[in-house]
């Protein structure tokens, strides 16, 4: 089992996501990770739909996406050829005195300080799982009030893969 990164054209029309995302829970499988965005065309949406599964299932999934009549397209994104990141933002408590330390974290990423407030500071990171999850476990000797992650988003490498 291997997490598998989908990238699926789709038209920009109302209920494209439901249908997506039914056709996934009628069959059991479960998504780990999805974003949806417009494109440089207004006309479709790019979905990005992540997937722990074997080979055989991601080929079920695939065959049964293409039947949909709002997908236009759909792509197995490979590690190795492909850019995938994701977003995160932190909200992490801190006194004047700890500031300094998450501030050091935070540029070592090359992390963004978004927010700062009297107790708190809110850090914006992007990246692939790798970075975050190693940013995250740094912070780890301080508190993390809030934690939120977009999902992965990506694309194939190349010009020969656009479309």
């Amino acid at each position: 089992m291997k997490h598998n990164v989908l990238s699926i054209l789709v038209d920009n029309t109302a209920g494209v996501l439901s249908r997506v995302a039914g056709l996934f829970s009628r069959r059991g499988y479960n998504i780990d990770s999805l974003t949806v965005g417009v494109t440089e065309e207004p006309a479709f949406s790019r979905m990005t739909v992540v997937v722990t599964c074997d080979d055989m299932v991601l080929a079920q999934i695939v065959n049964q996406l293409n039947k949909l009549v709002d997908v236009r397209d759909i792509r197995v994104l490979p590690a190795d050829a492909s850019v995938c990141r994701e977003l995160i933002l932190v909200r992490v408590a801190a006194t004047e005195k700890e500031r300094q330390s998450v501030i050091a974290v935070a540029d070592i990423f090359r992390a963004k300080i978004v927010d700062v407030a009297k107790d708190s500071l809110m850090v914006e990171l992007t990246g692939n799982q790798a970075k975050l999850n190693a940013f995250i476990e740094l912070l780890e000797g301080f508190k993390i009030v809030e934690l939120v992650r977009t999902g992965i988003t990506g694309l194939a490498r190349g010009s020969a893969n656009a479309e």
